[in-house]
């Protein structure tokens, strides 16, 4: 801490080369605002890598688990999106997804991947689309859904 006058940076009465006391009150607010400021930093970091891993802007709008994977389908105002996430990543393995708005044409993302297959984003202002997912012999169909 950096000295001037007498006090320390922070605006805490402490004279220069005294030692800083605390008092338990003291001392158990600080441990109080510790806890807090952690638990906000989780609460937010811990919402956050779902959506970074997924890559697909908006909210999520359906979870759909199957046997080893689950597909996410997130929604903004216009467009609709998809992702799979295996179950087990790591290693490579085939996965797929697909997401169609109603009237339109099927948007994929198939291959030998590690960690998800996606992102596929189509324009859904006011359409229902359906949504497709598989990891290696597991898959899913959601049928038409946002409507």
């Amino acid at each position: 801490m950096f000295s001037s006058g007498g006090r320390t940076r922070s605006g805490e009465g402490v004279r220069t080369g005294a030692p800083a006391r605390r008092t338990t009150a003291g001392a158990a607010r600080a441990a109080g605002v510790a806890v807090t400021g952690a638990a906000v930093l989780l609460g937010v970091l811990g919402a956050a890598p779902a959506q970074a891993a997924s890559g697909c802007a908006g909210r999520l709008m359906k979870a759909l688990p199957f046997s080893t994977g689950t597909t996410y389908v997130y929604k903004t105002r216009t467009h609709a999106c998809a992702v799979t996430i295996p179950r087990r990543p790591g290693g490579r393995q085939q996965m797929s997804v697909s997401i169609q708005p109603r009237g339109g044409v099927p948007v994929s993302d198939s291959g030998r991947f590690t960690r998800l297959a996606g992102p596929v984003t189509v324009y859904a202002l006011t359409r229902c689309v359906y949504v497709r997912g598989a990891v290696g012999a597991g898959s899913v169909a959601s049928g038409w859904i946002l409507c």
